[in-house]
């Protein structure tokens, strides 16, 4: 399994994957060759159906997550292994339509009030302010905050793009105290962890988030993409044109970009029920009357 392995890497690098779905791809193989106690070049096609079908029964994992490990499985039995199968035989699970969860403005202003770290504090302004994934904030290096043009340079976001987002007033303000407050100066992240030219780690943000949530009396599941969903929604009630939001975001398609419209409220609440068109309300005392 380790050759097998280093030549999965290998595979991996070359096809410019990044060092995140690396790790993934690498660990839910090793999983799946755990489960039949066996190397995967000798794990028949059968036998990956009965693996999906013991994810689906069993683990009863989200299809996303499953559709992650049936990525990992195709690459190696085409990529690594080179195996004369139709890979598409390997079925993905249907995609379930599943509207985000949002934060209300007033919930923001609450997750923050109780925030006392102020490191931790930018790192959540700076994913609701510019709509940054997690693994987007971790890796902001201080040359990534251009001041002078007011914007964030994202390096090689999702998808290996870069792209620029807006500098709120609110997160330089904080980042300039920040950086007069930390010594030794943060380096080369801007948000730094533990082990020394590492940044912080997404599963530390996710951590202290729900904990702040949590005592922000936030009732909600929150994680930092609930507060990149938070921004987009919020940005589109505040009437910002949806191929900006898109820009922004770093999405693709349009289509990623258009769920938050059956979110934001101003796209409900200007669109009135017909039940409010009829004259009904001036019969309400008769039908209590009788």
């Amino acid at each position: 399994m380790t050759d097998l392995r280093k030549k999965m890497i290998r595979d991996l690098c070359i096809k410019g994957y990044s060092e995140i779905t690396c790790k993934d791809y690498i660990r839910n193989v090793a999983n799946f060759a755990k489960h039949f106690n066996k190397s995967p070049d000798h794990i028949t096609l059968e036998e990956i159906y009965q693996y999906q079908e013991f994810l689906t029964k069993t683990r009863k994992i989200s299809f996303s997550y499953f559709n992650q490990i049936v990525c990992a499985i195709k690459f190696l039995y085409k990529i690594t292994l080179k195996k004369n199968w139709d890979i598409d035989l390997i079925p993905y699970q249907k995609k379930r339509r599943k509207l985000p969860v949002v934060l209300a403005k007033e919930e923001i202003l609450a997750l923050f009030e109780v925030i006392e770290s102020l490191r931790d504090k930018l790192m959540l302004y700076a994913i609701y302010s510019a709509g940054l994934r997690i693994s987007e904030v971790v890796n902001l290096k201080p040359t990534d905050i251009d001041s002078k043009r007011m914007v964030i340079r994202i390096i090689q976001g999702k998808g290996k793009k870069d792209r620029y987002v807006m500098l709120s007033e609110v997160l330089l303000e904080g980042l300039r105290e920040y950086w007069h407050q930390t010594t030794p100066k943060p380096h080369p992240y801007l948000f730094p962890g533990k082990i020394k030219g590492r940044s912080l780690t997404r599963k530390a943000v996710n951590r202290f988030l729900k904990i702040y949530a949590r005592k922000a009396g936030i009732t909600k599941s929150v994680s930092p993409h609930t507060l990149r969903h938070s921004f987009a929604t919020h940005m589109l009630e505040d009437g910002v044109n949806i191929r900006i939001i898109q820009f922004i975001l770093g999405h693709r398609s349009l289509k990623a970009t258009a769920v938050y419209t059956h979110i934001a409220s101003n796209f409900l609440t200007s669109t009135p029920s017909p039940l409010d068109t009829l004259n009904i309300h001036n019969n309400m005392g008769d039908v209590n009357e009788k």
